[in-house]
């Protein structure tokens, strides 16, 4: 494990730890070794503050073991939960791409292991790795496309549908093929800040669910039995959201030439 790698140390075993994190996957072996005399491998407690916003600093981080929180601040002040990373997870990327201050607060949700890279250091290394570079373009990619997804939901759809759509993003099939499972539960109040809404909006719509045997909610689990008839619930919805925008403002670029999201590809 990398808990033995001196922070700055080289070697065999500081450049094989590197390469075994799946962002620096497929890196050459000159470009680990420069990189591993700069890196700092540290562990933090559960509820650390690793960044906050405004933050001058350019440091990537890549999670090694453990998970952090990253959450968001609207226009308005609402922080709003973007998303839940786990090991091989990477963040801190923007800041040092373009050197502004940082526009999200992460933390650690458990006990945490991280890999610590200087920004500069960092950027000379993706500029001479292809493999590395190619992935972390397709990272902020998947990322941009999920920002844009979530905003068109916050803007044309109701807490309810805002929820179901949520759900399935999180959510996984289950392993006997029928439904999908969100174990261990989200608690209501996590869902509540990842959709913009209030603790008791959530609780009641997740109720009304349970009651159209849309959803199943027990200790252990969430369940969506029927996650076909809850996609297509979203994406009418979505098609009606859009349709009203038209009408009350045609001249609105964003109403008039957004695409309606749809979350198929679950």
């Amino acid at each position: 494990m990398q808990s033995g790698i001196r922070p700055g140390a080289g070697g065999d075993a500081a450049i094989n730890a590197l390469a075994a994190l799946p962002p620096l996957a497929g890196a050459n072996v000159e470009a680990l070794a420069e990189l591993a005399r700069s890196v700092h491998w540290m562990s933090v407690s559960r509820d650390k503050l690793l960044l906050d916003f405004k933050d001058e600093t350019s440091d990537v981080f890549i999670i090694v073991e453990g998970s952090v929180r990253v959450v968001v601040r609207t226009p308005v002040g609402q922080e709003v939960i973007l998303d839940d990373l786990g090991p091989g997870g990477i963040f801190g990327e923007m800041a040092a791409i373009d050197h502004a201050p940082r526009s999200a607060n992460v933390s650690a949700l458990h006990p945490t292991r991280l890999c610590r890279i200087p920004g500069p250091k960092f950027i000379q290394f993706v500029l001479r790795s292809p493999d590395v570079c190619l992935r972390l373009l397709r990272t902020l990619t998947a990322r941009l496309r999920l920002q844009d997804e979530r905003m068109m939901e916050l803007a044309l759809l109701p807490v309810r549908h805002r929820l179901i759509a949520d759900l399935l993003r999180l959510s996984r099939p289950r392993p006997n093929g029928a439904g999908r499972v969100l174990s261990p539960p989200v608690p209501h109040h996590t869902i509540a800040a990842r959709i913009g809404a209030r603790r008791e909006t959530v609780t009641l719509a997740m109720s009304e669910l349970s009651r159209s045997g849309l959803l199943e909610a027990t200790p252990r689990a969430i369940v969506l039995p029927q996650p076909e008839a809850l996609r297509k619930m979203v994406d009418e919805q979505l098609q009606r959201g859009t349709a009203q925008r038209w009408i009350s403002n045609p001249v609105t670029p964003v109403a008039a030439a957004a695409p309606v999201t749809s979350i198929r590809s679950l």
